[in-house]
């Protein structure tokens, strides 16, 4: 099983990755119930945005993949 708090730092870092580029996802987080699967890593959920933050990340991708 995979220590539920380096699931938190992987989402720490990846929060503040996007919030760096301009992209704001309240709502990513680890999801809980993939906590307790001790045969898979736990899941990520990125959760829903607006129009506007689709945008930006869809920008921040394109600029990363430029590079």
């Amino acid at each position: 099983m995979t220590d539920p708090h380096e699931a938190d730092t992987h989402v720490e870092q990846l929060r503040a990755a996007l919030e760096a580029n301009g992209v704001r996802l309240p709502s990513v987080r680890v999801e809980p119930t993939s906590l307790s699967a001790p045969y898979a890593p736990p899941l990520i959920t990125l959760g829903n945005c607006n129009l506007a933050t689709a945008h930006a990340l869809t920008a921040a991708l394109r600029k990363a993949a430029d590079r």
